[in-house]
């Protein structure tokens, strides 16, 4: 059941910026028209693309309360990649 939840939490927000980006034309609006800077985004910060991505407005791109979000979305990817380490180094003291 961990795994699962893991996988999923892990897979989720990938999975959700490759489909906004296939299917949401704001996506590639939001990164204008670029490829490598959304790729990279979708690879190693997918949660604060997808924050990037919800709160990107045409006619002012981010602002305000919307920057919280794209922070709020950084510190989640942060602590998603500190906490695998943090269980990986708990796991190899016990064995």
């Amino acid at each position: 059941m961990c795994c699962g939840i893991a996988t999923l939490v892990l897979l989720g927000p990938r999975v959700l910026d490759a489909l906004l980006w296939l299917f949401w034309p704001q996506f590639s609006l939001a990164f204008k028209s670029d490829f490598l800077v959304p790729l990279l985004g979708v690879l190693l910060l997918p949660w604060t693309t997808l924050m990037y991505v919800l709160v990107w407005q045409p006619a002012t791109g981010v602002s305000g309360f919307g920057w919280i979000l794209v922070a709020f979305g950084f510190i989640l990817d942060i602590s998603s990649y500190t906490g695998g380490a943090q269980t990986r180094r708990r796991q190899t003291r016990v064995a």
